[in-house]
């Protein structure tokens, strides 16, 4: 089967991970949703935008109190995102800032779900525990963040790890029937449970629910400077299906 594609990965981290108001102007696609992060508080480039398009989507992101940022997505294919090089330049040549260089990932769920998994290692829930809450609010996944798990509109669920008889993870997973991928967000593991294969646990679950939801793939996103976890995703088959940075006005990286 084949993997999903650049551009299918980005929509179903939209459906998974949603902004609280998401509205067009012109080119743009404007997202917004405080306290949430970049994907919920970015502009992407639907279309060519002209130097005055852009100014637009500025002014109204300004207006809107959040960041001036612009979401820049790559692919293999050139044709995935046309218009997102040429922004990027614009962009840079007036001082905007290229942060946060995050790498796309997916694996096919069935090799993951199969390998083994030690009874009551992992499972999924709705809604997230209490020591789900805990655990995401020590990793900085903080409530704005967490508002993001509770409006997404799709089949969704909160995984719990489990290491040593004590909780050890906490992640995120929404299910995108249209490209039959699943998106895995905030996996975070508490430091005294790492490099005991807890991570690995939880992919294994989160595959297994993709499984369940009549998916073929997971995806995830990392940042692209996070050497460790890009090694244990690619151990586990996970490839490189795309990147994406984000271009700000230096006044909003104060």
């Amino acid at each position: 089967m084949n993997a999903p594609s650049s551009p299918a990965l980005f929509a179903a981290s939209d459906l998974t991970w949603p902004a609280e108001n998401v509205s067009t102007l012109g080119p743009f696609t404007l997202r917004h949703a405080p306290g949430a992060g970049g994907r919920g508080n970015c502009a992407t480039a639907d279309k060519t935008a002209t130097i005055t398009e852009i100014d637009a989507a500025i002014a109204a992101m300004h207006a809107q109190g959040g960041p001036r940022l612009f979401m820049i997505r790559q692919s293999r294919d050139a044709a995935d995102f046309p218009h997102d090089d040429a922004l990027d330049a614009t962009l840079a040549s007036r001082g905007y800032i290229a942060v946060s260089a995050t790498v796309m990932m997916v694996a096919p769920a069935a090799p993951l779900a199969a390998l083994e998994l030690p009874r009551v290692r992992a499972f999924t829930v709705w809604e997230p525990l209490a020591i789900q809450h805990d655990i995401w609010e020590e990793g900085g996944i903080l409530a704005p963040r967490r508002a993001v798990m509770m409006r997404a509109q799709c089949p969704k669920a909160a995984l719990l790890g489990r290491l040593n008889d004590h909780p050890a993870c906490a992640g995120f997973l929404g299910y995108d029937r249209a490209h039959r991928l699943s998106m895995l967000h905030a996996l975070y593991v508490l430091p005294p449970q790492r490099r005991q294969g807890m991570a690995m646990n939880a992919l294994t679950m989160a595959a297994r629910w993709t499984l369940a939801e009549g998916g073929t793939h997971i995806g995830l996103a990392v940042e692209a400077s996070n050497a460790s976890a890009r090694a244990l995703y690619a151990g586990a088959g996970f490839v490189e299906a795309g990147t994406y940075h984000y271009r700000m006005h230096p006044e909003d990286t104060k």
